[in-house]
């Protein structure tokens, strides 16, 4: 399948393209030029599929004219190596459990099947045996979970390029203590910073000349396309628990800061995945739901909030939200809402669910549930992403709800290695005389 930039001005690229150049020359997003709906026999059966065989039949529709079958396979089933389950909470709002992956985070799911996938090509091309080099800009889980997805992979190198002093301490042992072909950058500015860093490396000639550069940030198509994979199965398991009737009324919501988790679910609507509608829920970060009332995109600098993961000005995946509705704003506020909230209003979230429910939300799922529990109507079942383990923002967690979040053993011995970071300047010629010196 071909695929093609969101700024309509670069050359239609392959998969294989697509994936290791991570953004178009136009600095465009990659979108595919079709997307292929899933038969309905698929969905009437879908509970008796487990999560892998789920994952495949998706994954089969995206990448089947570009891999091997038996490669294909053996990259879906190795990547989900572990679970994605749906848990209730109250009555009529599931959470969809996405922190059970190597570094409890949702990411985990998209970083590992990317690494999987890129050394696949790497493999496949004779032409090139340069060394791969993945930039990466992390608000929190992403450069853990793709520093650890990528940990050990021959012929990939992996920069990941994280706001000092604005990650929680233990996402940052993450991917600080990992070493071997893991390099963290700590850049003295915000994530937006961050992400522009990468972004300017990408279409600096020099520096590609210099370089085989790709990302791993959402703005990927093998980091954002699998996260589909959740979301079907989640309709799975509530197909297990629910009426036929119910299955009519669910809401999905996603907690959102880069958009590419809640671009993915929409993707799978696009390929018959029959949920009501959706909720992209922000924190104080509320470009998009600003977008929703007024039509009109207006990117700002990135406010710190204790839900971090979040804290995007610009999100880059807005880019494949208006493509994929043809830029129709009407159509898109038709089935998708949004909702924002201050730190105070998330503490007060996290607080009274786990009084209500003894259910212990992050601070991001915390964004997620309460929009549900806001803006439910009657006879709808609501499911939201709890996109991290609690125990990653222990701190913040255990103030607001005045009892211990176990740390679970993997998480631990992330937090015994020796943080090794470069300090960065946030200007771009800083950054472009490091990569070049490599």
């Amino acid at each position: 399948m071909n695929y093609y930039s969101t700024n309509q001005q670069a050359p239609i690229a392959s998969l294989e393209k697509a994936v290791v150049k991570g953004l178009a020359e136009d600095r465009g997003l990659y979108m595919p030029e079709r997307i292929k709906p899933l038969p309905a026999s698929f969905f009437d059966e879908i509970e008796k599929k487990s999560f892998q065989e789920i994952a495949y039949t998706v994954a089969d529709a995206f990448f089947r004219e570009d891999v091997e079958a038996e490669a294909l396979r053996e990259i879906v089933y190795d990547t989900l190596s572990f679970d994605c389950p749906v848990v209730p909470v109250t009555q009529n709002i599931y959470s969809l459990e996405l922190f059970h992956g190597p570094t409890l985070a949702f990411k985990d799911v998209g970083a590992r099947f990317m690494a999987r996938l890129l050394q696949y090509f790497i493999r496949r091309d004779t032409k090139d045996h340069r060394r791969v080099n993945v930039l990466v800009a992390t608000s929190g889980d992403t450069g853990s979970a793709v520093a650890n997805g990528f940990l050990g992979v021959e012929g990939i190198h992996v920069y990941v390029l994280y706001p000092k002093g604005k990650v929680s301490e233990i996402q940052e042992c993450q991917f600080t203590t990992l070493g071997q072909n893991i390099t963290a950058i700590e850049v003295d500015g915000v994530f937006d910073d961050c992400q522009r860093l990468v972004k300017s490396a990408f279409m600096d000639e020099d520096v590609n000349h210099h370089l085989r550069l790709t990302s791993a940030n959402s703005i990927n198509v093998a980091r954002f396309l699998p996260q589909a994979f959740y979301y079907f199965n989640a309709y799975a398991r509530l197909k297990e628990r629910l009426t036929a009737e119910q299955m009519k009324h669910l809401v999905m919501c996603v907690p959102s800061g880069n958009f590419g988790n809640i671009c993915s679910a929409l993707f799978g609507r696009k390929m018959g995945l029959p949920f009501k509608r959706f909720i992209a829920a922000n924190n104080a970060n509320d470009i998009f739901y600003q977008y929703l009332q007024t039509g009109k995109y207006n990117p700002k600098a990135s406010k710190q909030t204790i839900a971090n993961a979040m804290d995007v000005g610009d999100p880059s995946n807005f880019a494949r939200i208006y493509d994929l509705h043809h830029g129709n704003h009407q159509e898109i506020i038709s089935y998708i809402s949004g909702a924002t909230y201050s730190d105070e209003q998330i503490k007060e979230s996290m607080r009274q669910c786990f009084q209500d429910n003894h259910y212990i939300l992050d601070p991001h799922g915390a964004c997620g549930y309460r929009a549900l529990s806001e803006q439910l109507q009657e006879g709808e079942t609501g499911i939201f992403c709890e996109t991290a383990h609690p125990a990653k923002f222990k701190d913040t967690v255990e103030s607001v709800i005045g009892t211990t979040v176990d740390i679970p053993a993997r998480l631990a011995a992330f937090m015994q290695g020796e943080k090794q970071s470069i300090p960065m300047s946030k200007e771009f010629p800083a950054f472009k005389q490091y990569l070049m010196g490599e």
